[in-house]
């Protein structure tokens, strides 16, 4: 009997320690083949025997990217969906470029954590802790150095100089996702209830219906 109790304890500790990630590798390797008709939760593995180095491949970071919009930034993704051979690994890359004093605006990772290195230019970044605290850290970067994102929490990075800014960002998945909070928020479809908009944030209902029409 006691035994038994032990072996429970054992278990429900375990239990309380698990941890979530991408789904890791049972095989050197599982090249995405996206043309495939059968629905999994990532991709379906190529034929090894098909496998080329080309799968295994990309080239287009050094690529600038347009910051010709209302941001004043670009992102540019390594997903498996640019590299077939990312399946499974449960990473990805990105390049953001930045305008002067351009944004990537206020968003969430739910499903990876990011680490970003500044290569050229000045940055300002910050990431705001869980509730109740909603506690903000933020740090000014220059080149060269790291920055770390927790994964789900919602972060934000700022060119805060005159000159263009680039910097390069891996994530802990292969289909992190994104979601950009006044998009979600402002631009869902169909639109979040204006009522509740008005009283989430305290303003009128003016407010939001301009904030919908302009995202």
């Amino acid at each position: 009997m006691a035994s038994r109790l032990f072996f429970i304890g054992l278990l429900v500790a375990s239990c309380s320690l698990a941890m979530a990630s991408d789904p890791g590798p049972l095989q050197d390797f599982c090249v995405a083949a996206p043309k495939s008709r059968v629905f999994v939760n990532g991709e379906v593995c190529k034929d090894p025997n098909l496998v080329r180095a080309d799968d295994f491949f990309f080239s287009g970071l050094h690529l600038k990217g347009d910051t010709s919009n209302a941001v004043g930034s670009n992102v540019t993704v390594v997903t498996v969906a640019q590299l077939p051979g990312l399946n499974t690994f449960g990473i990805l890359m990105a390049r953001i470029d930045f305008a002067p004093w351009g944004i990537n605006p206020p968003h969430t990772h739910p499903r990876a954590t990011e680490i970003l290195t500044v290569l050229e230019g000045k940055i300002e970044v910050g990431f705001v802790t869980s509730n109740p605290e909603n506690r903000l850290i933020t740090k000014g970067l220059q080149k060269g150095d790291v920055f770390v994102f927790p994964e789900g929490l919602v972060h934000f990075q700022r060119n805060v100089g005159n000159d263009y800014a680039v910097v390069i960002a891996a994530l802990s998945s292969q289909n992190p996702g994104a979601i950009t909070i006044a998009n979600a928020v402002f631009g869902s479809n169909p639109n979040i209830n204006e009522d509740i908009l008005a009283k989430a944030f305290q303003v009128d209902k003016k407010v939001v219906r301009q904030i919908q029409s302009k995202i």
